[in-house]
């Protein structure tokens, strides 16, 4: 089993900035991807960014130099920078992974719950 635990969402005004912080634990190896998707009311759960076990990245275009995903492998932890926020941001933020290996040797994918950002004009 993988567990993921999000932390840092909030409500902050416009043009400010969060740090979102996701922790995996479990009987794992290895974790291959680990990301983020938002989650808005009345609309599909869309890709914010992610990140390899290399360091490669993918950002949405609506995010590109304004967030920054890095993950810490030792503490299996990813984080997710938002700077320069909008109100278009508002929405249910998750943690993703895939790819993850446990010491089984299953591999497998993880949710976490959710943490709510709330940006105010």
């Amino acid at each position: 089993q993988v567990q993921l635990v999000e932390s840092g969402g909030g409500l902050v005004q416009a043009g400010g900035s969060l740090r979102l912080s996701c922790a995996a634990s479990g009987s794992i190896l290895s974790i291959n991807t680990m990301g983020w998707y938002r989650q808005a009311p009345g609309k599909q759960r869309e890709l914010v960014a992610r990140i390899t076990i290399s360091g490669g990245t993918n950002y949405a275009d609506s995010v590109k130099g304004r967030f920054t995903i890095s993950r810490d492998n030792a503490k299996r932890t990813v984080y997710l920078q938002m700077n320069s926020l909008k109100p278009e941001d508002t929405a249910s933020y998750y943690c993703n992974t895939e790819g993850v290996v446990t010491r089984s040797y299953d591999v497998t994918s993880a949710w976490g719950q959710g943490t709510q950002v709330t940006v105010s004009s």
